[in-house]
């Protein structure tokens, strides 16, 4: 099942910034004791006001720290998502901390989601009494064609792919809003521009409001969404503009 192309653009993209991210990574491995902010732009072909908010983020996450006299070297989280026998679990406790992170910033309940042997997979979520997690009414495996998170990556997929899903997965009516028709979806989901998140207006569940922004790991389809109640409606494109933006340090860890 094949990605769907995406053309370049000057609009942020997610996958981008983990290129560079990846780029200046290795950089600093390959600086051993340490490298500087000026050794880091010859290595890396970066320039400074594109690498310095690069090195914020991997600083903030864990991955480079800063010694003493300034250079940079690797940081404890990439140590621990690089180790042989502990590597998966802490990757899982780094994406939950991220996720945890993103939850108190943005003030919703947030998820990763994986498109997994062709089904809709919630691999991990952050949730809490101000920010509650969505009802899970109807299995989210069999309502893509509804939920934010199902249209995103569906998104990601190639035409194939997602006839091959909506062939499994009947478009039932969950709402007065939801889609059931796979022609619109189809034109839907072939329009939706790649860096713009994808929402869920009521068409999942009555009362709620959803986007997702897609988070894509090599040939891993997946994506970062999250949800809000009706009464928090007027908060979604700014909730959904930070969760875009906070896309890069969860796919890096994904890519790591």
């Amino acid at each position: 099942m094949a990605l769907k192309h995406e053309p370049e653009t000057s609009t942020y993209r997610p996958h981008r910034s983990v290129r560079y991210a990846l780029r200046v990574l290795e950089a600093v491995d390959h600086g051993g004791t340490g490298i500087t902010d000026a050794e880091l732009v010859r290595e890396t072909g970066l320039p400074a006001d594109r690498l310095t908010p690069l090195l914020r983020m991997l600083r903030r996450e864990g991955y480079v720290r800063q010694t003493s006299d300034g250079a940079y070297v690797t940081g404890e989280a990439l140590s621990r998502i690089g180790s042989v026998g502990d590597g998966a679990s802490a990757l899982t406790a780094k994406l939950q901390v991220t996720l945890d992170k993103l939850r108190d910033t943005v003030g919703a309940a947030v998820y990763m989601s994986r498109y997994i042997d062709g089904e809709v997979h919630i691999t991990q979520y952050a949730a809490g009494p101000g920010a509650p997690a969505v009802n899970e009414w109807v299995d989210f495996r069999v309502s893509a064609h509804a939920s934010a998170v199902g249209k995103s990556l569906l998104g990601q997929l190639d035409l194939d792919g997602r006839r091959d899903h909506l062939s499994r997965h009947k478009m039932v009516r969950l709402t007065s809003r939801t889609i059931t028709s796979e022609k619109v979806l189809l034109t839907k989901l072939a329009t939706q521009p790649a860096t713009v998140p994808v929402l869920d207006l009521q068409e999942y569940a009555v009362g709620t409001v959803c986007a997702a922004v897609p988070i894509t790991a090599g040939s891993a389809v997946g994506c970062l969404a999250l949800s809000l109640p009706l009464a928090h409606a007027h908060r979604l494109h700014e909730a959904a503009r930070h969760l875009n933006r906070s896309a890069a340090p969860v796919a890096l860890s994904l890519t790591i």
